[in-house]
């Protein structure tokens, strides 16, 4: 067995990682890195065997802007391990060495487990956390003036990332300098969830259910109103829920957030007293 880092552009190993994070997830990453999205950022640490990946680690650098700076912390995810070779402390063994690579270089890690694996993560320094999502009902008589904009191409997408990377933020707790893991999203799931507002010249990221809307976020080049997005999709929308920590949390009810089967863990830093919750589309 040999423990291997950062091994993208072999197309051997990719193919057999993503090989197993089909068996375990139902996930593949081949055309994120076929369109070009998968970089530096995303780095899997991967124990193999006869050239083939039998457990692996990601590690995903993000940097999150708040009210009181950045913070530069790495996402532990595509956390996998061949079944015949579970409860071997193969992850264990990856995640020292993750730690030996980044401690001392970074503000902390975090990452979402499922419930199967909750006591494992506290024995490795880790914390559960607490996240608060942020919701309000919406009294609006306007007509839509959005536009729906699904992405489906190369092109298309590009210019998305033109949005992303000049993006004045409309939160107060967002990720910046990793448009390529947002893509992960629009390039595989969320073609069809992509807006337009052209007065604002802003980019959103939704969804709609009958009347209720999620805005993933929000990408325009100067500062914008929030309200002014919401609106822009109508009298039918009756409320929004928001998948990002808004600036202004003014008229915005706040909830402890419960996902089925995921916990957030944290290692080196905290939310403290903050109603927090990373921005939905940081999620790896």
């Amino acid at each position: 067995m040999e423990l291997i880092k950062n091994y993208r552009n072999n197309n051997n190993l990719r193919n057999s990682f993503n090989e197993l994070a089909e068996i375990t997830f139902g996930i593949n990453f081949e055309s994120w890195y076929q369109n070009g999205f998968w970089n530096d950022l995303y780095i899997p640490y991967s124990i193999i065997k006869n050239n083939e990946i039998i457990a692996n680690v990601s590690v995903n650098l993000i940097d999150i802007r708040g009210n009181e700076g950045t913070m530069h912390l790495i996402q532990l995810g595509t956390v996998m391990t061949k079944q015949e070779y579970r409860n071997q402390g193969l992850i264990r063994k990856i995640m020292n060495e993750i730690r030996k690579d980044f401690d001392g270089r970074i503000d902390g890690m975090f990452l979402f487990a499922n419930d199967e694996v909750i006591n494992f993560y506290p024995k490795l320094g880790f914390e559960k956390e607490n996240e608060f999502q942020y919701s309000r009902q919406v009294n609006n008589t306007e007509k839509a003036t959005i536009k729906h904009t699904p992405m489906k191409r190369k092109e298309e997408w590009n210019v998305l990332v033109q949005a992303i990377n000049s993006n004045k933020f409309c939160g107060s707790f967002d990720m910046t300098n990793n448009s390529d893991l947002i893509m992960f999203y629009v390039s595989n799931f969320m073609q069809e969830n992509i807006y337009y507002n052209d007065e604002l010249n802003a980019y959103v990221i939704a969804e709609i259910d009958n009347d209720h809307l999620l805005i993933h976020n929000i990408f325009a080049d100067s500062q914008i109103e929030l309200d002014k997005i919401i609106t822009s999709f109508g009298d039918n929308i009756k409320s929004v829920t928001l998948g990002f920590v808004p600036k202004n949390t003014s008229g915005y009810e706040v909830k402890k957030l419960k996902e089925d089967d995921t916990t957030l863990f944290v290692r080196n830093f905290s939310f403290g007293n903050k109603k927090l919750m990373f921005p939905t589309l940081s999620h790896a």
